[in-house]
Parts: structure tokens; C-alpha cells; sequence
């Protein structure tokens, strides 16, 4: 019974519901992204670049858990046990997104919504990668709903089932592979051999939390014949992970989600994930904040049960 890991826990995602990512506070994920940044622009030339992008990732991903857990040990052997709660606690709060993403979510469909089109193409290019230009209202709401549901895996599921096999520095190592993904994980010039390794690191970490996302997305939903639906249509995406969130929310939609769009200039010719091509709502919105909310709800009280239990 590890009742200290369930406070961490508890406190952690309450922060994160309450707070979500305040301005005024410094941001762990800042700090990841300015350690890359330096990084990448000294090592990112010349010969064997995805030799030295493999080096800087596996550099600030094993940094990234030797640091909170050399802390972590100084203060458990100097009997500071509160300031290890204290520090656990914020630390796992920094690794969870879920009230940024469903703010980030719901400002995107109000500015469509009251502001028009264009509006709502500048909000959507805060969340994604794709080019948001020339999208039409359809297609900003579906951008949308798909990046809700892939980062729901990304930024709640997958820091949670790390910060449960290991700990605080399991989860923040966790997202320095994630934010080394977001930052130099792309298949451009500048990138497809200096990012190689930190996307393929990031399809291997990912693998698992996305799958848990898609079938717990189905449970609270009550969709547990969308099983065989995820399967199939899950591994139509160019991802070896995103697909399934995405089949997942698709199939509780009832729509349709991937197709062509525009990344950096060059139009990648993504496959369709479901059949029904049907109109988004602006309501809908809120179902699937209440879906994200629900899964991260039910994914701690799971893991509160195992950390209890064993």
C-alpha cells in the first residue's frame, strides 16, 4: 500500500482541474522545451545528425529522471518528507494538461463560434501543427476534437501510467520524450534524421497509454461494442498511436475524423478514420470535454485502487 503516491496523485490532478497551466508560474515543460532548444541549435549540423539526436535525447531524457529522483533521495535521507510531498506533487501537477487541453479545446469552438472563420483559424493554430489557413469550419472543429482526444493521451493517460510504474521521475521523464517529439519529432529537412530517434522514442512510450485512452474512452461512454471499431480503423493514422483515441472518439461521435491537410507547406494525405462524414456541432464540444474529464477521472480512481492494493 503506497498511500503517499495516492496523495501525490490526488493532489496532483486536483491542482490540475483547479488550475490548470497558470501564467504566473514558471512551467516545467518551458524548461524542457529552452534545454532542447539550446541543444538542438549546437548539435542539429554537419555529419551524424541522428547520431547527436539521439544523444541529446537520451542525454535530457535520462536528466530528466536522475534529477528528481537524486531529489527525491536527498530528502527522504535527510527526513524532509513533506517537501518530497510537496515537491511530488507539484512536479505531477507541471506533467498534467487535461484543464489546458479542454480550455484550449472549448476556446477554439467559442472564437469559431462568435468570432468567425478566420478567428477560429488563428485559435486552432495555438494547439496544432497542421496549417490552419485555408481550413473551413468543418475542418477547424475536427482538427480540434482529434487533438483533444490523441493529447488526452499524451498529456493525462500516459504521465499517469509512468508516474505509476515510476514514480514522479517516470512521469517527467515521460514528457521530456513527449516534448522532444513536439519540438524536433518531425519528417521536415531540418529534422527527419536529427529527430528521428525522439520520435521513435516517443511511438515506444506512447504506445501503451494511447491504447489505455481508446478503451477507457469507450468505457465511460458505455460504447463496448466500439472495441473491434478502434482495432480496425486505430491503425489507419501515419501514428502508431494517435489512430486509436481518434477511432475511439470517432465511434462515440458517430464521425469522421484524419483526411489531407497541410503541414509546412507540403499536403500529407492522411487516410479517413470512420465513415460518417456528418456535420460537428458547436454543442458537441462540451460531450467531449466531459469525456476527457471522465477519463482521467477514471483513470486515477484505477490507479489509486492498484497503489492501494499493492
Amino acid at each position: 500500500m503506497d498511500l503517499n503516491s495516492v496523495y501525490i496523485l490526488i493532489a496532483g490532478f486536483v491542482l490540475d482541474f483547479i488550475l490548470g497551466d497558470p501564467k504566473i508560474l514558471p512551467h516545467l515543460i518551458v524548461g524542457y522545451g529552452n534545454s532542447i532548444s539550446f541543444g538542438e541549435q549546437r548539435l542539429n549540423k554537419g555529419r551524424f545528425k541522428f547520431l547527436k539526436g539521439a544523444f541529446l535525447s537520451i542525454l535530457l531524457v535520462g536528466l530528466s529522471f536522475l534529477i528528481p529522483h537524486a531529489i527525491v533521495c536527498y530528502l527522504n535521507l535527510h527526513g524532509f518528507y513533506v517537501a518530497v510531498l510537496m515537491f511530488s506533487i507539484l512536479m505531477l501537477f507541471y506533467c498534467l494538461a487535461n484543464k489546458t487541453l479542454v480550455k484550449e479545446g472549448n476556446a477554439v469552438f467559442d472564437t469559431l463560434e462568435n468570432e468567425g472563420l478566420e478567428a477560429g483559424r488563428n485559435r486552432l493554430s495555438w494547439i496544432v501543427g497542421r496549417e490552419t489557413n485555408n481550413l473551413n469550419e468543418q475542418q477547424i472543429r475536427v482538427a480540434t476534437l482529434e487533438t483533444m482526444s490523441e493529447n488526452l493521451s499524451d498529456g493525462v493517460i500516459a504521465p499517469l501510467f509512468y508516474f505509476l510504474i515510476l514514480g514522479i521521475p517516470g512521469a517527467m521523464a515521460y514528457k521530456m520524450i513527449n516534448t522532444l517529439d513536439s519540438m524536433i519529432g518531425y519528417k521536415n529537412d531540418r529534422y527527419i534524421q536529427f529527430g528521428k530517434f525522439a520520435a521513435r522514442l516517443d511511438d515506444i512510450a506512447n504506445y501503451i497509454p494511447s491504447r489505455i485512452t481508446a478503451f477507457l474512452m469507450l468505457i465511460v461512454e458505455f460504447e463496448l461494442k466500439g472495441f473491434s471499431f478502434v482495432f480496425k480503423e486505430g491503425k489507419k493514422h501515419s501514428s502508431p498511436n494517435a489512430g486509436y483515441p481518434e477511432a475511439a472518439l470517432a465511434h462515440i461521435l458517430k464521425c469522421q475524423f484524419g483526411g489531407p491537410n497541410y503541414y509546412h507547406g507540403k499536403l500529407i494525405d492522411k487516410p479517413f478514420i470512420g465513415n460518417s462524414n456528418r456535420k460537428i456541432e458547436h454543442e458537441e464540444i462540451k460531450t467531449v470535454s466531459q469525456i476527457n474529464y471522465k477519463v482521467s477521472i477514471a483513470f486515477s480512481l484505477l490507479i489509486i485502487v492498484i497503489l492501494l492494493l499493492f
